[in-house]
């Protein structure tokens, strides 16, 4: 027998939702579906704020749907699981929302190999289309069901305020680094800004091993690079004279800044063979 939508979203959600372009959030009453037999339940405790939820809610990039209930930085515990579910339990610290993606087909080429955010039919955290033909929202909500594939788990120790931006700054940070061949011991790596993302990517370089030198227009940022982030040197790309003399000298870089700038100077500081990654999201 074919459900109801009221049978397949029973559940009640709360959730702060933007209702047009100003991007101001109000109180918004909605449904979740129901839990599936590999779905996970959890209440949210903590989301993250990110630069593209701001983005989002404002519908900078003309994708959005409204209502929009934001946020693919969620963390929280378990209350439900269904009768599949094999890695995860009732009372579970756990996140989900890691690049974004809620579901796939699970079936293709890029899902085989955990690449679901490549995925044809994709679907993102919130102001997206499910499966069901419902549409999807995010994590500034009090309840969030998904997948077991999208669910992550955090350890006792970590505090889960903090590890929520690690689903999205994290991953952004963390992914190139491994994937560029960056993330080992001795490699110079250059971290242009240093925001939400770029602080990160200090840490996780660091963490690797990595000889880790901050770039930045902004001489103000040294002492916050180097003495709370533990960055190895600082680079500030507005002095031709320091520019010129880290010429070469760079495995990789990462660059996080998304308001138009220069390249071409951060292509000189390579080594040859070495690799400049883009990560910020344009305006």
């Amino acid at each position: 027998m074919v459900k109801t939508p009221e049978q397949e979203h029973p559940l009640e959600a709360f959730g702060w939702a933007a209702r047009d372009t100003t991007g101001h959030l109000s109180p918004f009453n909605f449904s979740r579906r129901a839990t599936g037999d590999e779905d996970v339940r959890f209440k949210v405790l903590y989301c993250g704020i990110c630069h593209t939820d701001l983005s989002s809610i404002k519908n900078e990039w003309g994708i959005c749907t409204y209502p929009i209930v934001p946020g693919h930085e969620l963390v929280g515990e378990v209350t439900e699981v269904g009768s599949k579910v094999k890695k995860t339990k009732v009372g579970d610290r756990v996140g989900m929302g890691g690049g974004g993606v809620v579901g796939a087909c699970h079936d293709c080429d890029n899902c085989n190999n955990d690449l679901e955010i490549y995925c044809p039919k994709m679907v993102l955290t919130y102001s997206s289309i499910y499966h069901d033909g419902t549409v999807t929202y995010g994590g500034y909500s009090d309840t969030m069901v998904a997948n077991e594939r999208y669910i992550v788990h955090f350890p006792d120790n970590m505090p889960l305020d903090g590890g929520a931006p690690l689903l999205c700054a994290g991953i952004t940070m963390y992914s190139p680094l491994k994937y560029f061949g960056l993330a080992e011991a001795g490699k110079h790596v250059g971290i242009v800004g240093l925001g939400g993302l770029g602080h990160v990517g200090v840490k996780f370089a660091k963490a690797f091993g990595a000889k880790v030198t901050v770039i930045s227009t902004s001489p103000s940022k040294k002492d916050e690079a180097l003495k709370q982030f533990g960055a190895d040197s600082f680079l500030v790309s507005r002095d031709q004279d320091q520019m010129q003399a880290a010429r070469g000298t760079f495995d990789g870089i990462i660059d996080t800044v998304s308001a138009v700038h220069a390249i071409s100077p951060l292509i000189d500081l390579l080594k040859s063979h070495g690799k400049l990654i883009m990560v910020g999201a344009p305006d």
